[in-house]
């Protein structure tokens, strides 16, 4: 837990002084991968002394199985050391999954995740999910090639198109 703490220490650092992604990748080297190093020897060396079922042992393996992916962040100023933001925005959805029973069938389950996919993602670039689904329902019959599927993105979306839309 000392380790973890230290490491989040690090991104309230970086998010208090609004870093840049350089810089932030510039500080989790200096800080972070020093406290990562420690924590990769601390797994190391109380691995073969924890007995494999208990939990601790079972935690340590796990972590020593996603070692690669867990430290990936430190070489990426944009990346977050946890996944908070996604399951963040999957919660609403979690939360109601009962009331979507309806969905009945595979086709309606895909339909409606794919519909709640394209919420989130509006929200995750800045957009006001009902403006554009409204812009995208409006303009995806006209959409023929990649390019123009692509174009009706979320993080493609040209703002002032958008706000067009809502007069």
């Amino acid at each position: 837990m000392d380790f973890i703490g230290a490491l989040y220490g690090i991104e309230k650092v970086a998010r208090e002084n609004d870093l840049t992604d350089e810089k932030i990748h510039d500080l989790r080297q200096e800080k972070a991968k020093p406290i990562l190093d420690r924590f990769k020897t601390w797994l190391d060396t109380y691995h073969p002394q924890v007995p494999p079922k208990s939990l601790l042992g079972k935690a340590i393996q796990y972590c020593l199985n996603q070692w690669d992916k867990l430290v990936v962040y430190i070489d990426a100023g944009f990346l977050k050391p946890d996944n908070n933001v996604a399951e963040n925005a999957i919660r609403p959805f979690v939360l109601g999954r009962k009331n979507w029973l309806f969905s009945g069938a595979p086709r309606g389950a895909e339909a409606s995740a794919t519909f709640f996919s394209l919420i989130e993602t509006a929200k995750a670039n800045g957009l006001e999910p009902y403006a554009y689904l409204r812009y995208l329902f409006a303009k995806l019959p006209f959409a023929k090639t990649t390019d123009d599927y692509r174009a009706l993105l979320p993080k493609n979306i040209d703002r002032d198109a958008l706000a067009a839309m809502r007069h």
